[in-house]
């Protein structure tokens, strides 16, 4: 059975659709509409042509020009990529969280969260970001190599072993191209190319961010809150509130 909610907002309604594919986030989203957490929160950081983001309990009735972004429970979620199949098409719920430097296991917010909205790529912006995404995956992979054998490779650097260092590196190069052809080149599946080509969407964000939801009713009300007149915080310069969220 499908968990679907109503965000009432102040522009309008907007229904949601839960994933069952992810539960640990599917589950505190429910606990935290039946602790009326998000009633009289606004969507305090809109970005046009990117996303909307609400969830923070500091923005009930913050005054105008307070810092806003860091607000929540006392927890975070662990990660749960669902990935190829959810991603950041338009309309895509999402978990906000902070960055890779503070939070290496990209574990989501407890609270806050964005809806997507994007904009359309051509084919070849998509080309370019699977070149990106491979080059990544063989940084992650060389990173990692590297971490494995570094007291080897401080022995070296005392010994000042070059020969050896040089060796050892290509070593992990190799290792890392067997690695990288062992997991599979990045790239996009037909769904995504046909929704970041059509439709819209923020593929850069995809097995970043923890995509929980979708949007099935009210677009254009999130369309139309990410078209908002923002200071320069990315808040709305009107509060757009979220009035509460009710099980369907």
């Amino acid at each position: 059975m499908a968990t679907r909610l109503k965000i009432k907002t102040t522009e309008g309604d907007i229904t949601i659709r839960l994933y069952d594919e992810t539960p640990k986030h599917r589950d505190n989203f429910l606990k935290l509409v039946k602790e009326e957490y998000f009633n009289g929160t606004i969507f305090h950081r809109v970005i046009k042509d990117f996303m909307i983001q609400g969830g923070d309990p500091d923005s009930k009735n913050a005054p105008k020009g307070k810092m806003l972004g860091t607000g929540g429970p006392d927890y975070t979620i662990p990660a749960e990529f669902v990935y190829p199949q959810y991603f950041h098409k338009r309309g895509a719920l999402s978990a906000a969280r902070t960055g890779d430097e503070v939070n290496p296991n990209r574990e989501s917010s407890g609270s806050q969260f964005y809806i997507v909205w994007g904009k359309t790529y051509k084919p070849t912006e998509l080309k370019q970001m699977e070149h990106q995404m491979a080059m990544q995956q063989e940084q992650l992979v060389f990173n990692q190599l590297t971490k494995e054998h570094h007291e080897e490779i401080m022995n070296l650097r005392r010994n000042r072993d070059r020969t050896g260092l040089q060796e050892l590196q290509e070593k992990l190069i190799e290792q890392t191209k067997t690695i990288c052809k062992q997991q599979g080149k990045p790239a996009f599946t037909p769904e995504q190319i046909e929704a970041y080509t059509n439709v819209g969407g923020t593929p850069f964000l995809d097995n970043q961010y923890t995509v929980f939801g979708e949007v099935e009713e009210g677009l254009d009300i999130v369309e139309r809150i990410q078209n908002c007149d923002t200071d320069r915080n990315d808040r709305p310069t009107e509060d757009i509130k979220i009035k509460n969220v009710e099980l369907l």
